[in-house]
């Protein structure tokens, strides 16, 4: 029996930095740019639908079970966020009365945070990740991988020259929907 042999198919002809649809691989970055941040949006909704809160007051409830006992400033520390930011958030979960405020017996002045009763029973129901799906998946990178796209997301905005550094400590929710 003799076998006949083919020609492999020429393989697809691209540019240099294009996948095999023809797309810059500038254009492929953006795309999962935009991926990645629909999918924190479409989370953010879904905790939202779920829950009735929204995913940075849900980060903030993980937060106070992780560490209970913490003021409004290291609050503010642990999430990245400006102090006024976090207070207008935990303002909201006091009156929701899923976090409640402890003055300290020692000092008055001093004042700490702790989860309700309700806000644990919300927060086991929550969908999860409860601090989002972007911050998760971050902090399950390896430590390498991590420094690699800091430095490279750095190279990215020193070509941006951003003017609004301070949105850097704005929750996400927030600049997406402009607030």
């Amino acid at each position: 029996m003799s076998r006949v042999r083919r020609a492999a198919a020429p393989a697809p002809k691209t540019k240099p930095g294009a996948d095999a649809a023809g797309t810059p691989l500038p254009l492929q970055v953006l795309m999962k740019f935009r991926l990645i941040i629909n999918t924190a949006k479409q989370h953010f909704k879904w905790v939202e639908e779920r829950c009735g809160i929204n995913g940075t007051q849900l980060w903030v409830l993980c937060e106070l079970r992780r560490s209970p006992r913490m003021g409004v400033s290291e609050l503010a520390a642990a999430m990245a966020m400006h102090q006024s930011t976090v207070s207008i958030l935990v303002n909201k979960l006091v009156t929701a009365k899923l976090v409640k405020r402890v003055r300290s017996t020692v000092d008055q002045r001093a004042v700490t945070l702790s989860i309700t009763e309700s806000g644990s029973r919300l927060l086991a129901k929550a969908p999860q990740p409860a601090r989002g799906m972007l911050y998760e998946s971050l902090h399950r990178l390896p430590e390498h991988a991590l420094w690699s796209l800091d430095g490279l997301l750095g190279q990215v905005l020193g070509r941006m020259k951003p003017v609004d550094e301070q949105s850097m400590k704005r929750p996400l929710p927030h600049i997406l929907n402009d607030k």
